[in-house]
């Protein structure tokens, strides 16, 4: 697939995509009476990612936009593999992005409805009981370039075949002993319209009806009726579900019923990202993450846990766009939306993930001030907090070097610089261990300094962030990077496992020092952490145990490296 570049610009007029075009000459023509109702058909059988948010606002938007409503109907149309939890799940995502649905639904609301068509096109000849094994139908539908055979049962009568409906309905047969299926053309250029399967025999029992039931449609079969029943007039698919069109239609043709009309748009395709759900449930299930809502998973739950906002998803979803080609979206694109968000939104505070001790000799020990700081300078309503200041701070080890190049303007020996909106300090001393290990600087400071002035009008380049650390609160922090190393996590050699391309340097944890205004954060409260990127509040985290997941960096190192 080939990659798309976006332009993170919006524009002031932003051309119609196609469904739009679609949507408003239908409601020109009248059709459906100018009505628009869109739906969003889950299954419930694991968890939302990035791709399905795209999709949920597609949907939900494109119904807003005219005026329209949007269904949530979940395709619970295989018990072994449906859960409560995922019911749960879907729709504490859907709200959390901003969206309500019109009604709650679900296929198996329609299962009398889908049997009793399901004797209809038996009555009609259009459908039979096959007897034949999974296999032998398999190999029966021959391939792209031979037609396949007509099955031994395919010319029952109707009599029997809904007899055998019947009997398969009650209970009477094994699992997999039979099934049915529609009757088409075996020599089909499109492989689906061979004699499709209709409903299967599993005896299993379903979060909502129970045992009622031992057959269930198939999701081709069940799709295009339920909305028909709902009478959506717009029933947008991701770009696989093209070849189902035509199955789509035949349904709705042969039984003549609302004639519900399916569209298609390129699904979403991430950089260094795996959208498959098999794949994703093998991440969890062999603990290469630490479940559903790892904020490493595309999940809109891990997105969430990470710090990412509904409108920074939202936002995301509105700049890929719509598209009728596959193509695969930039994974910085959504970084470079949840940065522009948090930009506004996130107040600042100071933190130190890798401390080193100062100690300002010339500052009095017993004293400690209150400096102002401001909470967001993109948002002046968010006011200041005061920072106590002590003799002791801690700065990151990063932000000193014994021997800099010419162009370091953060500490070094006999150096100034200048701490976050306190005073100047300058390096007069620098304390090793028995090891040579830096355990701490004694530094000085300039008490006229402070404001961003000083005693004799000097310049100084160079400011750092700090801690005080009297008042310092430990902190863990999570610093997540991207799962897999290569833009294409496939990326790997013939032969090897696709999860040899993970990226081992993806989850950092380090022990740090954040200010004391931070003490009382909730999760998933959302701070920018000055110089060192925006953090969001995990779950696991205590009063006396905080835990920040960092959402991302300020600028997109990962360009940098990937360019080296």
């Amino acid at each position: 697939m080939e990659k798309e570049n976006i332009n993170i610009i919006p524009s002031d007029e932003k051309a119609r995509n196609f469904l739009e075009e679609i949507i408003e000459k239908d409601i020109k023509s009248g059709k459906h009476e100018g009505r628009v109702l869109t739906r969003f058909p889950p299954e419930p059988n694991g968890y939302l990612h990035i791709g399905h948010a795209k999709s949920i606002c597609l949907n939900f938007g494109l119904a807003k936009k005219y005026g329209g409503k949007t269904n949530l109907r979940f395709d619970d149309t295989n018990p072994t593999k449906e859960d409560v939890e995922y019911v749960d799940s879907i729709k504490e995502d859907i709200k959390w992005l901003g969206f309500q649905w019109a009604d709650e639904l679900y296929a198996s609301d329609y299962f009398e409805q889908l049997y009793a068509w399901a004797q209809k096109l038996i009555e009609m000849e259009l459908a039979y009981v096959d007897d034949q094994t999974q296999e032998e139908i398999r190999l029966g539908r021959g391939t792209v370039t031979q037609p396949g055979k007509e099955s031994p049962y395919r010319n029952r009568s109707a009599e029997e075949n809904l007899d055998l409906f019947a009997r398969m309905r009650a209970g009477e047969f094994a699992d997999g002993s039979r099934v049915l299926r529609a009757k088409i053309d075996m020599a089909h250029p499109n492989m689906l319209m061979r004699d499709p399967i209709l409903y299967r025999i599993i005896h299993a029992h379903h979060h909502r009806t129970g045992d009622s039931w031992c057959i269930y449609p198939m999701y081709d079969y069940a799709h295009g009726q339920s909305d028909s029943i709902e009478k959506i007039t717009h029933s947008i698919c991701t770009l696989e579900f093209d070849v189902h069109r035509p199955l789509y239609d035949w349904f709705i043709e042969k039984l003549e019923i609302f004639p519900s009309k399916q569209y298609e748009f390129a699904r979403l395709n991430l950089t260094y990202t795996v959208m498959s759900k098999r794949k994703l449930l093998q991440l969890v299930q062999e603990g290469f993450v630490s479940g559903w809502d790892d904020p490493r998973m595309p999940t809109i739950c891990g997105l969430r846990r990470r710090g990412y906002t509904p409108e920074s998803v939202r936002t995301f979803a509105e700049r890929v766009g719509v598209a009728k080609r596959d193509n695969v979206i930039d994974l910085s694109l959504l970084e470079f939306c949840v940065r522009e968000d948090l930009n506004k939104k996130a107040q600042r505070r100071m933190a130190v993930l890798n401390p080193i001790k100062v100690v300002i000799t010339n500052y009095p020990e017993d004293k400690v001030e209150e400096i102002n700081a401001v909470n967001n300078p993109e948002d002046e309503t968010a006011g200041k907090r005061a920072i106590p200041f002590s003799r002791e701070v801690y700065i990151e080890r990063d932000d000193f070097m014994e021997d800099p190049p010419k162009k370091f303007f953060r500490l070094k020996p006999d150096g100034e610089v200048r701490l976050r909106y306190a005073y100047l300090i300058k390096c007069n001393e620098v304390i090793k261990d028995d090891n040579g290990e830096l355990v701490e600087l004694r530094c000085t400071y300039d008490p006229e300094s402070a404001g961003g002035t000083s005693s004799d009008g000097r310049k100084v380049k160079g400011v750092i962030h700090w801690v005080s650390a009297k008042h310092a609160v430990p902190a863990e922090v999570r610093l997540f990077d991207r799962l897999f190393q290569n833009e294409d996590p496939d990326d790997v050699p013939e032969g090897t496992d696709w999860k040899t391309g993970l990226n081992p340097e993806s989850l950092k944890v380090v022990k740090g020092y954040v200010e004391p205004a931070l003490h009382n954060a909730e999760p998933l409260d959302r701070f920018q952490f000055e110089r060192l990127g925006y953090f969001s509040v995990d779950y696991d985290s205590k009063p006396n145990g905080l835990v920040f997941n960092r959402t991302a960096t300020l600028k997109d190192t990962w360009a940098k490296i990937s360019a080296k």
